[in-house]
Protein backbone atom coordinates (compact mmCIF):
# COMPACT_ATOMS: atom_id res chain seq x y z
CA UNK A 1 0.00 0.00 0.00
CA UNK A 2 1.01 3.63 -0.42
CA UNK A 3 0.85 5.96 2.02
CA UNK A 4 -0.96 8.55 0.20
CA UNK A 5 -3.55 6.35 -0.34
CA UNK A 6 -3.32 4.90 3.24
CA UNK A 7 -3.77 8.71 4.69
CA UNK A 8 -6.57 9.71 1.55
CA UNK A 9 -9.07 6.96 3.16
CA UNK A 10 -8.52 7.72 6.78
CA UNK A 11 -8.63 11.61 5.64
CA UNK A 12 -11.65 11.18 3.52
CA UNK A 13 -14.11 9.03 6.47
CA UNK A 14 -12.75 11.11 9.36
CA UNK A 15 -11.48 14.64 7.85
CA UNK A 16 -12.01 17.15 11.14
CA UNK A 17 -14.31 19.76 9.68
CA UNK A 18 -16.66 17.19 8.03
CA UNK A 19 -16.77 15.54 11.58
CA UNK A 20 -17.44 18.92 13.60
CA UNK A 21 -20.29 19.90 10.67
CA UNK A 22 -22.55 16.33 11.73
CA UNK A 23 -21.56 17.14 15.55
CA UNK A 24 -23.38 20.68 14.96
CA UNK A 25 -26.43 19.78 12.94
CA UNK A 26 -26.83 17.23 16.09
CA UNK A 27 -26.43 19.74 18.63
CA UNK A 28 -23.78 17.22 20.43
CA UNK A 29 -21.13 20.15 20.35
CA UNK A 30 -23.70 22.76 22.28
CA UNK A 31 -24.57 20.00 24.75
CA UNK A 32 -20.99 18.71 25.57
CA UNK A 33 -18.67 21.48 26.13
CA UNK A 34 -15.48 20.06 27.02
CA UNK A 35 -15.98 17.21 24.46
CA UNK A 36 -13.27 17.45 21.69
CA UNK A 37 -16.28 15.44 19.11
CA UNK A 38 -13.11 15.11 16.92
CA UNK A 39 -10.99 12.82 18.74
CA UNK A 40 -14.36 10.87 20.06
CA UNK A 41 -15.31 10.00 16.91
CA UNK A 42 -11.73 9.22 15.74
CA UNK A 43 -11.85 6.97 18.89
CA UNK A 44 -14.86 5.20 18.36
CA UNK A 45 -13.70 4.20 14.84
CA UNK A 46 -9.63 2.86 15.66
CA UNK A 47 -9.88 2.03 18.71
CA UNK A 48 -12.67 -0.80 17.01
CA UNK A 49 -9.91 -3.42 16.70
CA UNK A 50 -7.92 -3.23 20.00
CA UNK A 51 -9.46 -5.64 21.38
CA UNK A 52 -8.43 -4.42 24.96
CA UNK A 53 -11.18 -4.77 27.11
CA UNK A 54 -15.07 -3.72 26.17
CA UNK A 55 -15.32 -1.30 22.99
CA UNK A 56 -16.52 2.01 24.78
CA UNK A 57 -13.63 1.26 27.48
CA UNK A 58 -11.15 1.04 24.23
CA UNK A 59 -12.27 4.36 23.00
CA UNK A 60 -11.93 6.34 26.18
CA UNK A 61 -8.31 4.96 26.48
CA UNK A 62 -7.84 6.15 23.00
CA UNK A 63 -9.62 9.49 23.27
CA UNK A 64 -7.42 10.59 26.51
CA UNK A 65 -4.51 9.20 24.49
CA UNK A 66 -1.72 12.17 24.53
CA UNK A 67 -3.95 14.47 26.55
CA UNK A 68 -4.29 15.94 30.23
CA UNK A 69 -7.46 15.90 30.27
CA UNK A 70 -9.11 13.83 33.36
CA UNK A 71 -12.35 12.48 32.63
CA UNK A 72 -13.92 10.01 34.58
CA UNK A 73 -15.58 6.89 32.98
CA UNK A 74 -19.20 7.87 33.97
CA UNK A 75 -18.92 10.95 32.21
CA UNK A 76 -17.22 9.76 29.32
CA UNK A 77 -20.39 7.38 28.88
CA UNK A 78 -22.75 10.30 29.27
CA UNK A 79 -21.44 11.33 25.66
CA UNK A 80 -23.13 8.13 24.33
CA UNK A 81 -26.65 9.50 23.52
CA UNK A 82 -28.79 10.15 20.74
CA UNK A 83 -26.79 12.97 19.34
CA UNK A 84 -23.61 10.88 18.82
CA UNK A 85 -26.06 8.16 17.49
CA UNK A 86 -26.65 10.64 14.98
CA UNK A 87 -23.45 12.00 14.47
CA UNK A 88 -21.86 8.70 13.96
CA UNK A 89 -24.86 7.86 11.70
CA UNK A 90 -23.41 10.44 9.41
CA UNK A 91 -19.96 8.99 9.69
CA UNK A 92 -21.27 5.28 8.21
CA UNK A 93 -22.89 7.09 5.96
CA UNK A 94 -19.60 8.58 4.77
CA UNK A 95 -17.54 5.32 4.70
CA UNK A 96 -20.22 3.54 2.74
CA UNK A 97 -20.50 6.61 0.40
CA UNK A 98 -16.68 6.14 -0.28
CA UNK A 99 -16.79 2.73 -0.92
CA UNK A 100 -19.49 2.87 -2.89
CA UNK A 101 -17.78 5.30 -5.13
CA UNK A 102 -14.98 2.85 -5.84
CA UNK A 103 -14.03 0.97 -9.20
CA UNK A 104 -15.47 -2.54 -8.80
CA UNK A 105 -13.17 -5.55 -9.73
CA UNK A 106 -15.05 -8.46 -11.33
CA UNK A 107 -12.44 -10.07 -14.38
CA UNK A 108 -13.82 -13.41 -15.85
CA UNK A 109 -16.55 -15.07 -14.80
CA UNK A 110 -17.53 -12.91 -12.26
CA UNK A 111 -18.13 -10.15 -14.03
CA UNK A 112 -19.99 -11.94 -16.70
CA UNK A 113 -24.39 -11.93 -17.39
CA UNK A 114 -24.61 -8.98 -14.20
CA UNK A 115 -22.76 -5.61 -13.07
CA UNK A 116 -21.85 -6.95 -10.32
CA UNK A 117 -22.45 -9.90 -7.39
CA UNK A 118 -24.41 -9.02 -4.36
CA UNK A 119 -24.15 -10.93 -1.36
CA UNK A 120 -26.87 -10.77 1.77
CA UNK A 121 -26.60 -12.14 5.01
CA UNK A 122 -27.44 -11.77 8.31
CA UNK A 123 -25.03 -11.66 11.38
CA UNK A 124 -26.72 -12.10 15.02
CA UNK A 125 -25.14 -10.29 17.86
CA UNK A 126 -26.30 -11.14 21.80
CA UNK A 127 -26.83 -8.04 23.68
CA UNK A 128 -27.19 -7.31 27.34
CA UNK A 129 -30.15 -7.99 29.03
CA UNK A 130 -31.60 -4.70 29.31
CA UNK A 131 -32.32 -4.73 25.73
CA UNK A 132 -34.73 -8.14 25.67
CA UNK A 133 -37.89 -5.28 24.86
CA UNK A 134 -35.90 -3.39 22.10
CA UNK A 135 -34.25 -6.22 20.80
CA UNK A 136 -35.78 -9.98 21.57
CA UNK A 137 -34.02 -12.95 20.78
CA UNK A 138 -35.44 -15.98 20.44
CA UNK A 139 -35.28 -17.59 23.34
CA UNK A 140 -35.03 -15.56 26.99
CA UNK A 141 -32.43 -13.25 26.11
CA UNK A 142 -31.91 -10.23 23.75
CA UNK A 143 -30.26 -10.14 20.39
CA UNK A 144 -30.13 -8.22 17.13
CA UNK A 145 -29.45 -9.56 13.50
CA UNK A 146 -27.05 -7.41 11.26
CA UNK A 147 -28.84 -7.92 8.25
CA UNK A 148 -26.04 -6.59 5.00
CA UNK A 149 -25.57 -6.26 1.61
CA UNK A 150 -22.12 -6.83 0.88
CA UNK A 151 -20.89 -6.23 -2.99
CA UNK A 152 -18.40 -8.81 -4.34
CA UNK A 153 -16.83 -6.33 -7.05
CA UNK A 154 -15.54 -4.35 -4.19
CA UNK A 155 -15.26 -6.41 -1.36
CA UNK A 156 -17.04 -4.43 1.74
CA UNK A 157 -20.33 -3.75 2.53
CA UNK A 158 -22.91 -1.17 0.78
CA UNK A 159 -25.58 -0.75 3.17
CA UNK A 160 -27.00 -2.74 5.95
CA UNK A 161 -29.87 -2.33 8.95
CA UNK A 162 -30.59 -3.63 12.38
CA UNK A 163 -33.63 -6.09 13.47
CA UNK A 164 -34.59 -7.76 16.79
CA UNK A 165 -33.25 -11.58 16.22
CA UNK A 166 -36.78 -12.92 16.55
CA UNK A 167 -37.88 -11.58 13.30
CA UNK A 168 -37.34 -13.75 10.25
CA UNK A 169 -34.52 -13.00 7.52
CA UNK A 170 -36.80 -13.06 4.34
CA UNK A 171 -38.81 -9.89 5.61
CA UNK A 172 -35.62 -7.74 5.40
CA UNK A 173 -34.87 -8.40 1.34
CA UNK A 174 -36.92 -6.82 -1.25
CA UNK A 175 -35.77 -7.07 -4.69
CA UNK A 176 -37.09 -3.93 -6.75
CA UNK A 177 -35.80 -2.29 -9.65
CA UNK A 178 -33.38 -0.75 -7.83
CA UNK A 179 -31.37 -4.10 -8.50
CA UNK A 180 -31.98 -4.80 -12.39
CA UNK A 181 -28.82 -6.00 -13.77
CA UNK A 182 -27.36 -7.57 -10.27
CA UNK A 183 -26.43 -10.79 -9.44
CA UNK A 184 -27.53 -11.71 -5.71
CA UNK A 185 -25.68 -14.63 -3.78
CA UNK A 186 -28.12 -15.60 -1.13
CA UNK A 187 -28.05 -18.13 2.34
CA UNK A 188 -31.40 -20.25 2.61
CA UNK A 189 -32.60 -17.73 5.25
CA UNK A 190 -33.75 -15.27 2.21
CA UNK A 191 -35.29 -18.21 -0.26
CA UNK A 192 -38.76 -18.05 -0.65
CA UNK A 193 -40.64 -18.20 -4.24
CA UNK A 194 -41.44 -14.99 -3.92
CA UNK A 195 -37.78 -14.09 -4.43
CA UNK A 196 -37.30 -16.01 -7.56
CA UNK A 197 -40.29 -14.53 -9.09
CA UNK A 198 -39.06 -11.09 -8.14
CA UNK A 199 -35.38 -11.89 -9.85
CA UNK A 200 -37.63 -13.02 -12.94
CA UNK A 201 -39.69 -9.99 -13.29
CA UNK A 202 -36.56 -7.70 -12.32
CA UNK A 203 -33.17 -9.25 -14.12
CA UNK A 204 -31.54 -10.24 -11.35
CA UNK A 205 -29.14 -13.11 -11.75
CA UNK A 206 -29.00 -15.20 -8.34
CA UNK A 207 -27.46 -18.74 -7.22
CA UNK A 208 -28.65 -20.51 -3.70
CA UNK A 209 -28.83 -23.83 -2.61
CA UNK A 210 -32.01 -26.13 -3.08
CA UNK A 211 -33.43 -25.52 0.61
CA UNK A 212 -35.29 -28.59 2.19
CA UNK A 213 -38.40 -29.10 1.85
CA UNK A 214 -38.82 -27.53 -1.80
CA UNK A 215 -40.13 -29.75 -4.18
CA UNK A 216 -38.85 -29.09 -7.56
CA UNK A 217 -41.19 -30.51 -10.33
CA UNK A 218 -38.40 -31.36 -13.19
CA UNK A 219 -39.34 -30.25 -16.98
CA UNK A 220 -36.12 -30.93 -18.65
CA UNK A 221 -32.78 -32.10 -18.31
CA UNK A 222 -29.84 -31.42 -20.12
CA UNK A 223 -27.30 -32.67 -18.25
CA UNK A 224 -26.73 -35.63 -16.61
CA UNK A 225 -27.16 -39.91 -16.40
CA UNK A 226 -31.00 -40.33 -17.43
CA UNK A 227 -32.15 -44.33 -17.90
CA UNK A 228 -35.88 -43.71 -18.91
CA UNK A 229 -38.05 -41.92 -20.66
CA UNK A 230 -40.39 -39.42 -17.75
CA UNK A 231 -43.29 -37.32 -17.85
CA UNK A 232 -42.28 -33.22 -17.58
CA UNK A 233 -43.53 -31.97 -14.14
CA UNK A 234 -42.18 -35.36 -12.12
CA UNK A 235 -41.01 -33.85 -8.76
CA UNK A 236 -36.96 -34.48 -8.60
CA UNK A 237 -37.69 -37.05 -5.84
CA UNK A 238 -39.42 -39.28 -7.29
CA UNK A 239 -36.83 -39.24 -10.27
CA UNK A 240 -34.27 -39.93 -7.84
CA UNK A 241 -36.22 -42.59 -5.91
CA UNK A 242 -37.31 -44.35 -9.23
CA UNK A 243 -33.53 -44.57 -10.39
CA UNK A 244 -35.17 -42.64 -13.68
CA UNK A 245 -32.06 -39.76 -13.32
CA UNK A 246 -28.91 -41.55 -11.54
CA UNK A 247 -26.19 -39.37 -8.95
CA UNK A 248 -23.41 -41.27 -9.87
CA UNK A 249 -20.44 -38.53 -10.46
CA UNK A 250 -21.56 -36.63 -13.06
CA UNK A 251 -23.21 -33.16 -13.26
CA UNK A 252 -27.01 -32.57 -13.19
CA UNK A 253 -28.58 -29.27 -15.49
CA UNK A 254 -32.27 -29.24 -15.57
CA UNK A 255 -35.17 -26.79 -15.62
CA UNK A 256 -37.33 -27.34 -12.94
CA UNK A 257 -40.75 -25.78 -11.74
CA UNK A 258 -42.07 -24.76 -8.35
CA UNK A 259 -45.15 -23.87 -6.83
CA UNK A 260 -48.67 -24.49 -8.84
CA UNK A 261 -50.92 -21.95 -10.49
CA UNK A 262 -50.36 -18.49 -10.63
CA UNK A 263 -47.69 -18.85 -8.39
CA UNK A 264 -45.10 -21.46 -10.10
CA UNK A 265 -41.85 -20.41 -10.85
CA UNK A 266 -39.73 -21.81 -12.95
CA UNK A 267 -36.11 -21.90 -12.86
CA UNK A 268 -32.76 -23.78 -13.90
CA UNK A 269 -31.19 -26.66 -11.00
CA UNK A 270 -27.71 -27.89 -11.24
CA UNK A 271 -26.42 -30.58 -9.27
CA UNK A 272 -22.40 -30.73 -8.29
CA UNK A 273 -20.92 -34.27 -7.30
CA UNK A 274 -18.93 -33.46 -4.01
CA UNK A 275 -15.82 -35.26 -2.91
CA UNK A 276 -17.49 -36.42 -0.46
CA UNK A 277 -19.41 -38.58 -3.10
CA UNK A 278 -22.56 -36.65 -2.31
CA UNK A 279 -24.39 -34.01 -4.15
CA UNK A 280 -25.18 -29.74 -3.87
CA UNK A 281 -28.21 -28.45 -5.86
CA UNK A 282 -28.21 -24.71 -6.38
CA UNK A 283 -30.78 -22.88 -8.36
CA UNK A 284 -29.97 -20.23 -10.48
CA UNK A 285 -31.64 -18.18 -13.90
CA UNK A 286 -27.98 -17.45 -15.52
CA UNK A 287 -27.88 -18.68 -19.32
CA UNK A 288 -26.76 -22.16 -20.26
CA UNK A 289 -23.56 -21.13 -21.29
CA UNK A 290 -22.42 -20.80 -17.71
CA UNK A 291 -21.57 -24.64 -16.29
CA UNK A 292 -22.36 -26.29 -13.07
CA UNK A 293 -19.41 -26.10 -11.85
CA UNK A 294 -19.04 -22.78 -12.89
CA UNK A 295 -22.17 -22.32 -10.74
CA UNK A 296 -21.07 -24.24 -7.59
CA UNK A 297 -17.93 -21.90 -7.58
CA UNK A 298 -20.32 -18.68 -7.56
CA UNK A 299 -22.19 -19.98 -4.94
CA UNK A 300 -19.18 -20.40 -2.73
CA UNK A 301 -18.44 -16.16 -3.57
CA UNK A 302 -20.87 -16.10 -0.69
CA UNK A 303 -18.33 -16.98 1.70
CA UNK A 304 -17.00 -13.68 1.68
CA UNK A 305 -19.68 -12.20 4.07
CA UNK A 306 -19.25 -15.05 6.55
CA UNK A 307 -15.41 -13.79 6.54
CA UNK A 308 -16.70 -10.34 6.87
CA UNK A 309 -19.39 -11.25 9.75
CA UNK A 310 -15.75 -12.66 11.47
CA UNK A 311 -14.39 -9.45 10.95
CA UNK A 312 -17.12 -7.43 12.29
CA UNK A 313 -17.55 -9.93 15.57
CA UNK A 314 -14.21 -11.46 16.16
CA UNK A 315 -11.94 -8.97 15.08
CA UNK A 316 -13.77 -5.30 15.97
CA UNK A 317 -15.32 -6.86 18.70
CA UNK A 318 -18.92 -6.67 18.24
CA UNK A 319 -20.02 -9.53 20.39
CA UNK A 320 -18.10 -6.91 23.27
CA UNK A 321 -20.06 -3.95 23.09
CA UNK A 322 -21.43 -3.43 27.03
CA UNK A 323 -23.87 -0.87 25.88
CA UNK A 324 -26.73 -0.59 28.04
CA UNK A 325 -29.11 2.24 25.87
CA UNK A 326 -29.99 2.42 22.26
CA UNK A 327 -28.04 5.22 21.36
CA UNK A 328 -24.99 3.94 23.04
CA UNK A 329 -25.58 0.15 21.34
CA UNK A 330 -26.08 1.66 17.56
CA UNK A 331 -23.42 4.54 17.88
CA UNK A 332 -20.46 1.71 18.86
CA UNK A 333 -22.17 -0.78 16.09
CA UNK A 334 -21.41 1.97 13.48
CA UNK A 335 -18.12 2.48 14.87
CA UNK A 336 -16.92 -1.03 14.05
CA UNK A 337 -19.07 -1.21 10.85
CA UNK A 338 -17.12 1.78 9.53
CA UNK A 339 -13.73 0.48 11.15
CA UNK A 340 -14.12 -2.74 9.14
CA UNK A 341 -15.15 -0.80 5.81
CA UNK A 342 -11.75 1.02 6.19
CA UNK A 343 -10.37 -2.28 6.53
CA UNK A 344 -11.69 -3.24 3.34
CA UNK A 345 -11.48 -0.17 1.18
CA UNK A 346 -7.61 -0.56 1.78
CA UNK A 347 -7.45 -4.55 0.92
CA UNK A 348 -9.42 -3.31 -2.27
CA UNK A 349 -7.43 -0.67 -3.15
CA UNK A 350 -4.55 -2.65 -2.76
CA UNK A 351 -6.32 -5.46 -5.26
CA UNK A 352 -6.60 -3.09 -7.88
CA UNK A 353 -2.85 -1.42 -7.44
CA UNK A 354 -1.64 -5.05 -8.11
CA UNK A 355 -0.89 -6.00 -12.26
CA UNK A 356 -3.80 -8.21 -13.50
CA UNK A 357 -2.56 -11.89 -13.50
CA UNK A 358 -0.45 -11.42 -16.95
CA UNK A 359 -1.93 -13.94 -19.86
CA UNK A 360 1.14 -16.50 -20.15
CA UNK A 361 2.72 -16.96 -16.19
CA UNK A 362 -0.71 -16.40 -14.17
CA UNK A 363 1.43 -17.92 -10.50
CA UNK A 364 1.03 -15.45 -7.83
CA UNK A 365 4.45 -14.70 -6.20
CA UNK A 366 3.48 -12.41 -3.90
CA UNK A 367 0.87 -12.78 -1.17
CA UNK A 368 -2.47 -10.29 -1.19
CA UNK A 369 -4.07 -8.44 2.08
CA UNK A 370 -6.34 -9.96 3.82
CA UNK A 371 -9.32 -7.68 5.32
CA UNK A 372 -8.70 -9.82 8.95
CA UNK A 373 -5.24 -9.55 8.79
CA UNK A 374 -5.18 -6.08 8.07
CA UNK A 375 -7.91 -5.10 10.83
CA UNK A 376 -5.77 -6.82 13.50
CA UNK A 377 -2.63 -4.73 11.71
CA UNK A 378 -4.57 -1.33 12.57
CA UNK A 379 -5.56 -2.09 15.62
CA UNK A 380 -1.78 -2.80 16.91
CA UNK A 381 -1.27 0.81 15.10
CA UNK A 382 -4.25 2.33 16.69
CA UNK A 383 -2.38 5.21 18.57
CA UNK A 384 0.16 6.02 15.60
CA UNK A 385 -3.19 6.16 13.17
CA UNK A 386 -4.61 8.55 16.21
CA UNK A 387 -1.31 10.73 15.96
CA UNK A 388 -0.84 10.50 12.43
CA UNK A 389 -4.47 12.22 11.52
CA UNK A 390 -3.27 14.74 14.28
CA UNK A 391 0.62 15.81 12.63
CA UNK A 392 0.95 18.00 9.03
CA UNK A 393 3.36 18.52 6.81
CA UNK A 394 6.65 16.38 6.88
CA UNK A 395 5.87 14.84 9.73
CA UNK A 396 2.94 13.35 8.96
CA UNK A 397 4.65 12.39 5.62
CA UNK A 398 7.00 10.39 7.38
CA UNK A 399 4.66 8.97 9.74
CA UNK A 400 2.14 8.12 7.27
CA UNK A 401 4.89 6.08 5.31
CA UNK A 402 5.95 3.95 8.18
CA UNK A 403 2.35 3.14 8.61
CA UNK A 404 1.65 1.97 5.41
CA UNK A 405 4.58 -0.20 5.51
CA UNK A 406 4.14 -1.54 8.63
CA UNK A 407 0.09 -1.88 7.62
CA UNK A 408 1.40 -4.14 4.12
CA UNK A 409 3.78 -6.23 5.78
CA UNK A 410 1.20 -7.57 8.64
CA UNK A 411 -1.42 -7.25 6.57
CA UNK A 412 -0.38 -10.08 4.15
CA UNK A 413 -2.51 -13.31 3.94
CA UNK A 414 -0.68 -16.10 5.93
CA UNK A 415 -2.49 -18.61 4.49
CA UNK A 416 -2.60 -17.42 0.22
CA UNK A 417 -0.68 -21.07 -0.82
CA UNK A 418 -2.45 -23.19 1.29
CA UNK A 419 -6.11 -21.61 0.97
CA UNK A 420 -6.23 -19.19 -1.83
CA UNK A 421 -9.37 -17.48 -2.01
CA UNK A 422 -11.91 -18.41 -4.41
CA UNK A 423 -12.08 -15.07 -5.73
CA UNK A 424 -8.90 -15.07 -6.48
CA UNK A 425 -8.81 -18.07 -8.26
CA UNK A 426 -11.71 -16.39 -10.55
CA UNK A 427 -9.44 -13.57 -11.18
CA UNK A 428 -7.00 -15.94 -12.92
CA UNK A 429 -4.38 -16.15 -10.31
CA UNK A 430 -2.60 -19.14 -9.34
CA UNK A 431 -0.41 -20.19 -6.78
CA UNK A 432 2.72 -21.69 -7.24
CA UNK A 433 4.33 -24.20 -4.65
CA UNK A 434 6.96 -22.21 -2.90
CA UNK A 435 10.63 -23.27 -1.69
CA UNK A 436 10.47 -26.67 0.45
CA UNK A 437 11.02 -25.74 4.20
CA UNK A 438 14.81 -27.25 3.95
CA UNK A 439 15.36 -24.87 1.04
CA UNK A 440 14.39 -22.06 3.36
CA UNK A 441 16.35 -22.92 5.90
CA UNK A 442 19.09 -23.73 4.22
CA UNK A 443 19.00 -20.64 2.60
CA UNK A 444 18.74 -19.02 6.03
CA UNK A 445 21.76 -20.74 7.45
CA UNK A 446 23.69 -19.40 4.06
CA UNK A 447 23.04 -15.73 4.56
CA UNK A 448 23.89 -16.12 8.22
CA UNK A 449 27.24 -17.53 7.09
CA UNK A 450 27.78 -15.39 4.71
Amino acid sequence: MQAADVRRVFEAILPDDLLRAFAEEAGLCQRERKLDVVRLLRAMVIAAATGYGGRQADAMRLYLHNTKERLSRGAFYRWFGPALEKVMAHVRERALEYARAMKLDLPGLLGEHVTDWHIVDSSTVKLDKAFIEEYPGTGDYAALKLHKRFSVGIGTLLEYHLSPAREHDNVHLTIDESWRGLGVLLDLGYASFKLLRDCARCDVKYVIRLKEGWKPKVQHISQGTVTSAFLAGTDLGALLESETILLNGQVVDCNVTFGRGAGEVGCRMVGVPTPEGTYRFYLTNLPSVVSPGQIADLYRVRWEIEMDNKLNKSLLHLDEITARTGPALRAMIDASIVSSTIACILTHQHRLAEAPPPRTNRVRTKPPLHPQALALALGASALRIADAMELRGKAAESEWERLAAYLTNLGKDPNWRRSPSILDQLRGWEVGPGRPRKSKIASSIGATAN
